[in-house]
């Protein structure tokens, strides 16, 4: 069984759903840290032919608190429509604009406030509208020993979930041991993200951008395709 595992991230780039797709059971971490610098509660957009980032502001609390705990601003209700009407504005002449901004749009307008909840709820609209059969599995359902940290930790799930194979994206190279892997019984793989460009109206392309934008360029058949561009690495 392959397995991956990620944070949760709003609306990521395609190389997440192209790990999500190549996997057999995909963990979602919902009892670790929140990080401000990540992309949890932000991402980048196409806004007048350069890159624009989106954010989904938070309420404050304690930088200890994990994801799970972890809630929108209560000025959010205002602000989604801030953004849907950016959204609107940026991409309305877009090729499938309007199919891309429906699926978009409910994730968006997701009642919970909770941080982890209102991700998940989007992860899953997203890999349905995509065709992505993977299961979702939430870390915290997971039993194992939870003050472990790093690649011991990933093992740890792996076994627990009874995985042989575990795949991540090229960025972990520098974070995990191939022959800590193999003596735990586990292959290690890592995924990179092939050359994926597309016209986005008249400007210079700019890659790496939401899915949201690979959404709102390409048609459903167009992306299936993306999610089968990359390179499997030992």
């Amino acid at each position: 069984m392959k397995l991956a595992i990620m944070q949760p991230y709003l609306f990521p780039y395609i190389g997440y759903f192209q790990l999500m797709n190549a996997a057999d059971e995909f963990v979602v971490y919902n009892n670790i840290k929140y990080t401000k610098k990540g992309w949890i509660n932000r991402n980048r957009i196409l806004v007048n032919g350069s890159d624009a980032y989106i954010n989904f502001p938070l309420k404050k609390d304690s930088d200890y608190l994990d994801i799970k705990d972890r809630c929108l601003a209560e000025i959010w209700p205002q602000e989604r429509q801030k953004l849907l009407n950016k959204l609107r504005e940026s991409y309305r002449s877009a090729t499938y604009f309007e199919q891309a901004y429906s699926v978009i749009e409910k994730c968006i307008l997701f009642e919970d406030m909770n941080l982890f909840a209102f991700i998940l709820h989007s992860l899953n609209i997203l890999k349905n509208y995509l065709d992505i059969s993977t299961p979702f599995v939430v870390s915290s359902t997971i039993e194992i020993d939870n003050s472990l940290k790093a690649q011991d930790k990933v093992m740890a799930i792996c076994k627990a979930r009874q995985a042989g194979v575990y795949i991540n994206p090229i960025g972990g190279v520098e974070l995990y041991n191939k022959e800590d892997f193999t003596k735990a019984g586990i292959e290690l793989f890592f995924l990179k993200t092939g050359a994926i460009t597309y016209k986005q109206f008249n400007n210079i392309f700019v890659p790496s951008l939401s899915i949201i934008d690979v959404m709102m360029f390409n048609s459903k058949e167009e992306i299936k395709e993306y999610l089968n561009s990359f390179y499997s690495l030992v």
